[in-house]
């Protein structure tokens, strides 16, 4: 597994493991010990598929303090506008977003640390996200970040949202 840093302190785009034949091919999406190798978390107890058809948008969602969590986030089929928004208040990119094109037979898959909202906007029917969260899902804790309240030019002007998305809290970075 390849990894290489972003612009955001502690996200990491991962090039997965891939095996390629007559067959087709294979992925291994996480290995615990490369993870660890590289300083990151390698225990992910809970995983979430989502399938949306083209623009969906879902998101920017994030767990809050103290059940925070660090993600792996992948592609699996279709491909996605996947968008993050740095909420951490020490970081030098608090409030900036950063967009990343997954999908393909050679997506990568990216590594969000704790303080990361998330969010993507199906490009294409039948996106398939896999998510993998460090921690447990806590409802009372599991939140988000309105679509379009932190300055990402989405390229759709109504995307198909959740009524729970739609009724997310602007950002305001105070």
């Amino acid at each position: 597994m390849k990894f290489s840093a972003t612009r955001f302190s502690g996200v990491f785009v991962l090039e997965p493991f891939r095996h390629q034949d007559h067959r087709g091919h294979f992925s291994k999406l996480l290995r615990a010990p490369d993870l660890e190798a590289a300083g990151l978390e390698s225990n992910f107890p809970e995983t979430f598929v989502t399938w949306s058809s083209r623009n969906v948008l879902r998101g920017l969602h994030f767990q809050a303090p103290p059940h925070g969590h660090a993600k792996l986030v992948s592609c699996l089929a279709g491909s996605v506008l996947d968008v993050i928004l740095d909420l951490r208040p020490d970081s030098p990119t608090c409030g900036e977003s950063l967009p990343f094109h997954l999908g393909g037979d050679r997506s990568p898959v990216l590594y969000l640390p704790d303080g990361i909202a998330h969010g993507f906007l199906a490009l294409e029917d039948g996106s398939c996200m896999h998510y993998q969260t460090s921690t447990v899902n806590v409802p009372s804790h599991d939140t988000g970040i309105r679509w379009d309240s932190f300055g990402f030019e989405w390229p759709v002007e109504t995307p198909i949202l959740s009524d729970r998305d739609r009724a997310l809290p602007p950002w305001r970075n105070t």
